[in-house]
């Protein structure tokens, strides 16, 4: 039996906020090293502060002190790509030492403002298709990190909806149209729907009133549910997506940003695993290493998250042989 874990969401936020700092000071005899932060959430964004904390209590294990021999520069796309170029460009020309980036439209507007300051990532799906390495083994660049799902997840994702809500047949993919490897993983949604009776409708996220109307319409219909696949938009409008899901008393799969928000359900990556692992390799470039010579990692360790007060929302029991499954049940 899995070990479960009951949380909740205000003390997590509350405490990881003490660890943030924007600035620091050098002190007399050393140099302040750089660390550049591209974030795709919202800067109160509950899960985007426990990660930056997360990344920032390693580096601190690692003794990099943010006010003493560390300043961490961060910029907040929120999902919106325009930002992801703008704030790239701003960061670069901050010249730091090595900077964080997550998924992969944040990975390329980085690398499309430098090929020689270092990039470690911690949420890139593919990153030898995509072209950001040359190889896992050897990525040959300027970028090396972890990488996220694999696209075979996403039958789970479809899977897990079916098993918490055994009514449904209908499932809308709710997806980012400018992260690349959203049709890897929903080819893999439609191998897998004929076997469990699900009728799927992929739905781009845009803007903001385009997704309402969208779950507007598709919950006029009975028995559906969603399926939301990892990208900056649809991470960056976490809450939004969870909100009108418990509006139209739809049950859904989420990135874990999602359940964190209000959402129902979670299976994938431990991002605070991914996100610890990099600050292991920022340490190593921050003390000479190359990202060209250390390999980019397959994940290791997945969570199950089941949020409890979004089932009540939703007028969802969820059966207690499923709770015993999660890592973790937010009450």
């Amino acid at each position: 039996m899995r070990r479960r874990q009951f949380i909740t969401l205000g003390g997590a936020a509350a405490s990881s906020s003490l660890l943030w700092a924007r600035g620091a000071h050098a002190q007399p005899g050393g140099r302040v090293r750089r660390v550049g932060i591209l974030n795709q959430f919202a800067e109160d964004d509950p899960d985007g502060v426990r990660l930056i904390a997360a990344f920032q209590q390693r580096l601190q294990d690692l003794e990099w002190t943010v006010g003493r021999n560390l300043r961490i520069d961060q910029r907040f796309g929120v999902g919106d790509v325009a930002r992801y170029r703008v704030y790239a460009a701003e960061l670069v020309g901050l010249a730091p030492d090595v900077m964080l980036a997550s998924n992969s439209t944040i990975l390329q507007a980085l690398v499309q403002r430098t090929h020689t300051i270092p990039i470690v990532f911690y949420q890139v799906t593919d990153p030898v298709t995509d072209g950001f390495v040359a190889s896992l083994a050897r990525p040959g660049g300027n970028v090396t990190g972890f990488a996220n799902n694999e696209f075979s997840m996403s039958g789970k994702w479809l899977e897990l909806l079916k098993d918490i809500a055994p009514g449904v047949n209908r499932a809308m993919v709710v997806l980012d149209p400018e992260n690349p490897t959203w049709r890897g993983y929903f080819r893999t949604i439609e191998a897998v729907a004929p076997a469990l009776s699900m009728e799927i409708t992929p739905t781009p996220v845009i803007d903001l009133a385009g997704i309402e109307r969208a779950v507007e319409a598709f919950a006029r219909e009975p028995n559906g549910g969603l399926v939301v696949l990892p990208g900056p938009a649809t991470t960056g409008r976490a809450a939004l997506i969870a909100g009108l899901a418990v509006r139209y008393r739809l049950p859904g799969v989420y990135p874990t940003s999602g359940v964190r928000n209000g959402g129902l359900l979670s299976y994938g990556v431990d991002l605070f695993d991914q996100i610890r692992k990099a600050a292991g390799y920022v340490d190593r470039v921050l003390k000479g290493e190359k990202p060209a010579d250390l390999p980019v990692q397959q994940p290791t360790k997945f969570n199950l998250i089941v949020n409890l007060k979004a089932a009540k929302a939703i007028g969802l029991t969820i059966p207690e042989t499923f709770l015993v499954r999660a890592d973790e049940v937010i009450e």
